[in-house]
């Protein structure tokens, strides 16, 4: 009776399965692309040659090229002898060398900026230096149209080229454009040579201090200006008083100073004995042909001309390859400085703010 009452309790028996939970939706979902069964391997076998196919070809190409340079070596002294083979390798050679030219244009200063674009004799002796440390330049062209200017700006680049040519041991060749006077002239007599047009205006060789004097129109309208000075010379040059007899003689002994410097550099780099150099140097300007017959150039010619001396001079012939070293971001803004004023400070401003200084410069531009 006990076993009725239980068979009929669980009527699936007692060797039913147990019931099962229901299936997540997630294990009802079709398979993810990563569970796809990898490439069939008749597939893989064809990539596989292909790739070696590709291989054993690039071999044999680089095989045949390697045999074929070197046949070529070997019957290289059969055809060509070894003059010829030399004689190319100049040919090579000489195309990458050249002439660098730096361009000296305008009055010559020191620039008191911290703007990239205004151009000083800083910039100058930086373009000598670079120019001179290179392999293929095998001389420089100074390309000079200036009326010279402030003496320690002048000596500055006159310096540089007398240690680069000791350094470098390689030709400078000064060009002279529309003027090349005074502090220009300074800067050429440095050179190994120098050529001019037949009317460049060049020579004015002497020194000039020049200061302005308001005294007479603070007197008319009633100003007075008071200085407090520790040494009776300490405002020497001031536009707002009448310079003193010693005033006058203080300053002439520097003019007389710093014009023996620039005679003695004329000398030296001209070769001429010192009278000649003092008899031609009274502050007179000359054309071209004229300093061409007192020596004072070499040559007649424009720029071609000068390149034409330089490749010759640097022993790699005439018409040479030319390297100019121009930057023309520095030139765009400089235009737009001295057009427009935009970064401040004009051209007439700042003529205004000069100070008295010493010049080597041509007053008649």
């Amino acid at each position: 009776m006990e076993n009725d009452n239980l068979n009929s309790q669980n009527p699936a028996g007692p060797e039913s399965p147990a019931p099962q939970p229901p299936s997540s939706p997630a294990a009802q979902q079709p398979s993810s692309p990563a569970a796809q069964p990898d490439l069939p391997a008749g597939q893989t076998r064809l990539w596989l040659k292909i790739i070696a196919v590709l291989y054993a070809i690039s071999i044999a190409a680089s095989f045949v090229v390697i045999t074929k340079m070197d046949s070529a070596r070997k019957a290289a002294p059969k055809s060509m002898d070894l003059g010829k083979l030399r004689g190319l390798a100049g040919l090579a050679s000489s195309k990458k060398d050249a002439v660098a030219v730096i361009p000296i244009f305008g009055v010559i200063y020191q620039t008191d900026s911290s703007k990239i674009w205004e151009r000083g004799s800083q910039s100058v002796v930086k373009k000598i230096k670079a120019a001179a440390a290179k392999k293929e330049v095998k001389a420089i062209v100074l390309d000079i149209n200036s009326p010279g200017g402030s003496v320690g700006a002048v000596q500055e680049i006159y310096s540089a080229v007398v240690k680069a040519k000791a350094s470098s041991k390689k030709p400078f060749v000064a060009r002279f454009g529309d003027v090349s006077a005074s502090g220009g002239y300074y800067v050429a007599a440095a050179c190994d040579s120098i050529v001019a047009q037949p009317g460049t205006i060049t020579g004015s060789i002497g020194v000039v201090f020049s200061v302005s004097s308001f005294a007479g129109l603070m007197n008319k309208v009633g100003m007075r200006n008071e200085t407090i000075k520790s040494g009776k010379f300490k405002d020497i040059g001031s536009p707002m008083r009448n310079m003193t007899p010693e005033e006058r003689k203080l300053l002439q002994g520097l003019i007389d100073d710093t014009y023996d410097q620039f005679v003695n550099a004329v000398a030296a780099g001209r070769k001429m004995p010192l009278e000649v150099v003092k008899f031609l140097s009274d502050g007179r300007i000359y054309t071209g042909r004229q300093a061409l017959e007192a020596k004072l150039v070499d040559k007649l010619g424009d720029l071609q001309d000068a390149l034409d001396l330089a490749g010759e001079m640097g022993k790699i012939g005439k018409n040479p390859r030319v390297i100019r070293d121009i930057d023309p971001l520095e030139q765009f803004l400089s235009i737009i400085d001295s057009k427009l004023g935009f970064f401040g400070g004009s051209a007439v401003e700042k003529a205004f703010n000069m100070s008295p200084r010493l010049e080597y410069r041509w007053y008649g531009i």
